[in-house]
């Protein structure tokens, strides 16, 4: 059977990065909107919206990462399948 782990973990720095990356882009966008020079109506529509891209974001990634891991998981057991018929087949056996 093949030894292809099912679930790649990232490098700490990797992880690193993202979180510091998601931060600076949520801080300057927040930064931004208080700046803003428009009525407060405005800013708010602007955060909410903002918040929603966020975590709409979040779902779509999260519903990515887990129809990939479903397709490995299933690709692992067609896989086992398949070395286990071909172990047990023995082409020098007599029909």
């Amino acid at each position: 059977m093949s030894d292809t782990p099912v679930k790649q973990q990232s490098t700490a720095a990797f992880y690193g990065q993202a979180v510091a990356s998601f931060a600076v882009a949520i801080a300057a966008t927040a930064i931004g909107i208080v700046n803003l020079e428009a009525d407060a109506w405005v800013r708010a529509f602007l955060g909410i919206a903002v918040l929603y891209l966020v975590t709409s974001a979040f779902t779509l990634a999260k519903i990515i990462r887990d129809r990939q891991e479903a397709g490995q998981l299933v690709s692992r057991v067609d896989q086992a399948r398949l070395e286990k018929l071909l172990a047990a087949h023995d082409p020098f056996e007599k029909l």
